[in-house]
């Protein structure tokens, strides 16, 4: 039984979210945007027009294509409003208990042969589907940040995902021009898995002295050719989504070379989450970022 996917509901407004609706919407699909907060809606909605108005002005498409993607996109403060959707993707915070009462509550209202997607970056699939009245249409649909310029969809099968749910999905991700990687579902699946024990690993030789922030990340920016240093990178990803997805892979693999860095644990107790807090292991409150070590 084949599924045709023609709307979708996002949950959650911030980066992952908005990114997701506006590739979507560019992409032909009626998107249903949800989120608690009336001013983050506000504020992803305008997001996305100013992503959409990048995009013009690289000539990636055309003005008439970012109308019609705004025009596509509805924000809706009740998650009854996702109701009618044929795909449900969250986009909460990485914590389980959040994403299961998110399931829970949309579980209520959504039609029974909806899919319900996570965007989570590593918790178990298996689990979050076991939380819900439709395993078998539960899939982890795991993007890149950010969204309309990463090429990268992880699809990740719980043990219940049918095989029409994986095929309505791909069939999905490959409509919003998304190259897919299929990951079994163990902790962190493919990508995270192996970057994020990477940053961790160099918080390590940061907080053991090997190097300062700047020689870290200048040492992997031009010895392997690195777009960003892995110091740089945890800043943007956020120090506190770092230390959950170091976490998950402690506690889901019992291996110690998995253990947080210290050091890590610290800047996220002091609240220096990177970015979006103006300081993590650089300060960006100046005109150009200064490492904080």
């Amino acid at each position: 039984m084949s599924i045709e996917i023609k709307k979708v509901g996002v949950i959650g407004s911030g980066q992952m979210g908005n990114g997701i609706a506006h590739v979507a919407a560019l992409a032909g699909f009626d998107v249903a945007l949800y989120d608690i907060s009336p001013d983050r809606l506000k504020s992803a909605m305008a997001t996305i027009n100013g992503n959409l108005t990048r995009q013009v002005s690289k000539k990636l498409i055309t003005e008439d294509a970012h109308k019609k993607a705004l025009g596509r996109i509805e924000a809706k403060e009740a998650i009854e409003d996702l109701a009618d959707c044929d795909l449900v993707i969250e986009t909460a915070v990485e914590k389980e208990e959040v994403k299961r009462k998110i399931f829970h509550d949309l579980c209520a209202v959504l039609k029974p042969e909806a899919i319900i997607g996570s965007d989570t970056s590593s918790i178990s699939i298996t689990r979050l589907a076991a939380s819900t009245d439709r395993p078998e249409r539960f899939i982890g649909i795991h993007f890149m940040n950010p969204v309309p310029v990463m090429e990268l969809v992880e699809l990740v099968r719980g043990i219940a995902t049918d095989d029409a749910t994986f095929d309505a999905v791909r069939a999905f991700a490959t409509r919003m021009g998304k190259q897919i990687a299929v990951s079994e579902d163990f902790p962190a699946f493919i990508v995270n898995r192996i970057l994020l024990p990477m940053i961790n690993e160099a918080i390590y030789t940061l907080y053991e002295g090997v190097g300062n922030v700047e020689a870290i990340d200048a040492a992997m920016k031009l010895g392997a050719h690195h777009p960003m240093g892995p110091l740089e990178l945890a800043d943007f990803i956020g120090l506190d989504t770092c230390l959950q997805i170091m976490q998950v892979l402690h506690d889901g693999l019992s291996d110690s070379k998995y253990r947080p860095c210290p050091l890590l644990v610290k800047y996220v107790e002091a609240g220096w989450l990177g970015r979006k807090t103006q300081r993590g292991f650089y300060d960006y409150r100046g005109e150009k970022p200064v490492p904080t070590r």
